[in-house]
């Protein structure tokens, strides 16, 4: 199966519009022929360095062999557990590669110490590490790269055998690879990380896993031809204007998995969509949904829904189950990822933005850097309610007394076109229940609500949430642990730099004018548990 897209509504009405000119501009050939003129003098420059996705399947293909003859190596010394250290699209393609294939990979991309352990006493014995960084630089990354090369050193393992590199060519990360002796494989460095599902970085980790990583370009190659032509047919314009176009304009986008053929898929598009389109004050904003979903039952009017099914065409002709007003997509998983990369850069040029840029992300990582250079006392709290430390903006906190009162006044702070961000800087193996704190806020809200692991929605939709439409309020959750790991070699714990990225980000949202509410859980378990009571 290559790619079926059908549209009704509002999204149909933007296609037909919108498609002609896409074709008579030249918009799909000129993508494939990686033209930077495509989105305005001001993104030339770094559009001209970005458009190397485009080709990535012809420019992936001599990798294949060479990460399979890796993975048998491996096999043949007895590691069978593959974990990879990386944030953003880095580890969100793998992520659903690997699930979609059904091959085992620990994605490691926060910095809970809990969850930094856990990956740790997985089993050094039969463990590699991939590090997946283009510059080598990010905080993440680098952290979980120190931790396990000493592990293994420390266990007597030649650190150089287990620990895999993925990096741009010539970056500092591959020169000092290099010369310490380390497996290293190169990414086109003309794509930049969200876009980069079908390079090395989102190949090295998932062939080592185990996924035919041959199959899923051949998926994808299916679709190139399709793709790279001007014609009203073509799935990738049909697909970015339905997204971005419909008037008055659907800002916000709900995605569907419906269906168990593309496992994640929601939450890679979320950072392909969010990190490409929210800047300069406007974007779109993903929301992932499951299948009963409150924003399902009663449409919000500024909310498109995209529903990934398992054939489009089928669904589409039986009138009970057409989802009318709906945007249905159907395909294999290097096809959708294609086309959604393609529809992406084609919304840039629909909004007027730069898609490949992220001029926002660097704030929230400044404000962490210069939170652990100084190391303040955190603030006390406005109030605790049972083992919930509860700190925010004055208008939701001051004379507040329960976790219930600042949800209230949280809520209410949200616009009539607003949304709700619930963003979750703890270990999500001890609280992965949080997560259902979506629907309920959502059922409450009226409003579309967004959740994120953190850190790492932050090199996702924490551009969005800086850079797009002043739309949004914020609900941080953090934990208090008693288990902290040391950084080899840095003056910071994994628990004092999850504690800075959390503050940071917090601080950046206010400075924006966002609203923030900040809970602590000094229990995790039974405080998480009394939020839920709060919130229901």
């Amino acid at each position: 199966m290559s790619i079926e897209i059908h549209v009704s509504g509002a999204a149909e009405e933007a296609v037909r519009s919108v498609v002609p000119t896409l074709v008579a501009d030249l918009v799909a050939s000129g993508i494939t022929e990686q033209n930077p003129t495509l989105w305005g003098p001001k993104a030339e420059s770094e559009s001209a360095k970005r458009l190397g996705w485009t080709e990535a399947v012809a420019v992936s293909r001599p990798l294949v062999p060479e990460i399979i003859a890796l993975r048998d190596k491996l096999a043949a010394d007895g590691v069978n557990h593959i974990v990879l250290a990386g944030m953003g699209g880095s580890s969100l393609a793998p992520e659903v590669i690997t699930r979609t294939f059904g091959a085992d990979l620990t994605v490691l991309d926060s910095t809970a110490p809990g969850q930094v352990r856990a990956a740790l006493d997985a089993g050094l014995q039969n463990t590699a590490i991939v590090v997946s960084s283009k510059s080598g630089s990010t905080v993440e990354t680098d952290s979980q790269r120190r931790v396990f090369e000493k592990a293994f050193t420390d266990a007597g393992i030649d650190a150089r055998e287990r620990v895999i590199i993925v990096t741009d060519p010539g970056s500092p990360f591959d020169v000092s690879a290099r010369e310490g002796g380390f497996t290293v494989f190169n990414a086109d460095p003309n794509v930049g990380g969200r876009y980069s599902a079908l390079t090395a970085f989102g190949l090295v980790p998932s062939g080592l896993a185990g996924v035919d990583i041959a199959a899923l370009l051949d998926e994808a190659d299916q679709v190139l031809a399709e793709l790279s032509v001007d014609d009203e047919s073509n799935p990738g314009l049909i697909l970015g204007a339905a997204i971005s176009a419909t008037s008055p304009r659907k800002d916000k986008l709900g995605i569907v998995a419906d269906g168990t053929h593309i496992v994640g898929f929601p939450d890679w598009a979320e950072q392909l969509i969010a990190e490409s389109t929210g800047k300069e004050g406007t974007g779109i904003l993903p929301v992932v949904l499951d299948t009963l979903a409150p924003e399902l039952e009663n449409v919000p009017d500024d909310v498109q829904i995209v529903r990934l099914v398992e054939n489009a065409d089928a669904t589409h002709l039986l009138p009970r189950d057409r989802h009318d007003g709906e945007i249905l997509v159907s395909g294999s998983l290097g096809a959708q990822m294609l086309v959604w990369e393609y529809a992406v850069a084609v919304a840039g040029r629909i909004l007027g933005i730069n898609p490949f840029d992220q001029p926002d992300v660097e704030s929230a990582k400044a404000a962490a850097r210069g939170l652990l250079d100084d190391r303040p006392e955190p603030a006390s709290p406005a109030f605790t309610d049972g083992g919930i430390e509860v700190r925010g903006d004055d208008e939701l906190v001051a004379g507040a007394s329960t976790v219930r009162e600042a949800v209230d006044r949280l809520i209410a702070e949200l616009p009539a076109d607003g949304y709700l961000s619930v963003q979750a800087y703890v270990d999500r193996l001890e609280l992965p229940q949080l997560e259902g704190l979506r629907s309920m806020l959502a059922a409450r809200a009226g409003r579309p609500v967004t959740f994120g692991w953190g850190p790492r929605f932050l090199h996702s939709t924490g551009q969005y949430h800086k850079g797009g439409p002043a739309q949004g309020v914020y609900l941080q959750i953090t934990q208090s642990t008693t288990v902290d790991l040391e950084i080899p070699e840095r003056p910071f714990t994994f628990g004092q730099l999850i504690e800075a990225q959390a503050a940071g980000d917090a601080g950046v949202l206010r400075d924006h004018g966002r609203p923030v509410l900040a809970v602590n859980l000094t229990r995790p378990q039974d405080d998480a548990l009394a939020l839920f009571e709060a919130i229901n």
